[in-house]
């Protein structure tokens, strides 16, 4: 078995404080998520529906689960009992959605507007200009089972260091923007969800609140 709660303190003991991580578990098995629960990992992230579903039914009940990858509405009821956070909304659709699902259940799920900025066309996400759109439009504030918390993005996939940095300060930037226009008055909108394995040290320096880090604390991914 690879060493996860060795790598895990890797990387959480070098977080500065307001620095959150999110282990992203998927397509790992329960035992690694165990080694990580045991040293005192509570939030993970899945990005499959009926993977986190499983998981969810036999792990300890008060892991935090967040949902990290793509959401098909169609999808949305089956985590909406449960799930803590929705990392990647793209659309109004989808926001709606999961308001819709998580009043079933008389519950208030938060989530983050995933932002496109990186160079890769196959990146989900808003532009900075749709998502200034829908926070205009205002229809989101009429959803009272969804909260949104923050935003999150990925950035390009490169070995150039200084084209992430450029990315994940506009992305912070706009976090910044959008905080002072449309949630200057609540203190949950806070959250700013960028970094991985390869770059989260960029993403602390670009003012990132959560990290979410997979292969360097549970290996290749078992698929």
């Amino acid at each position: 078995m690879y060493d996860v709660a060795t790598n895990l303190h890797k990387v959480k003991d070098g977080l500065p404080d307001g620095v959150r991580l999110i282990a992203i578990s998927k397509f790992h098995p329960n035992e690694y998520i165990e080694a990580a629960y045991n040293e005192g990992q509570r939030v993970f992230g899945e990005s499959h529906e009926q993977e986190l579903s499983a998981k969810a039914k036999t792990l300890p009940t008060d892991i935090e689960w967040h949902f990290i990858g793509h959401l098909q509405t169609n999808k949305v009821k089956y985590i909406a009992p449960y799930i803590s956070m929705i990392e990647a909304v793209d659309s109004m659709k989808l926001l709606k959605e999961i308001n819709k699902q998580a009043a079933k259940h008389d519950r208030i799920i938060n989530v983050l507007l995933e932002l496109h900025i990186a160079e890769e066309v196959s990146k989900y996400g808003f532009s900075l200009d749709d998502c200034r759109e829908l926070l205009e439009k205002g229809e989101w504030r009429e959803l009272k089972h969804v909260h949104i918390s923050g935003l999150m993005m990925m950035a390009s996939n490169t070995d150039d260091t200084e084209q992430i940095r450029k990315e994940m300060t506009q992305a912070a930037d706009f976090f910044d923007e959008v905080k002072a226009k449309h949630f200057a008055d609540d203190p949950e909108f806070k959250e700013r969800s960028w970094g991985m394995s390869s770059d989260y040290e960029i993403a602390i320096d670009c003012r990132s609140t959560m990290i979410r880090v997979g292969t360097a604390i549970f290996g290749p991914r078992v698929y």
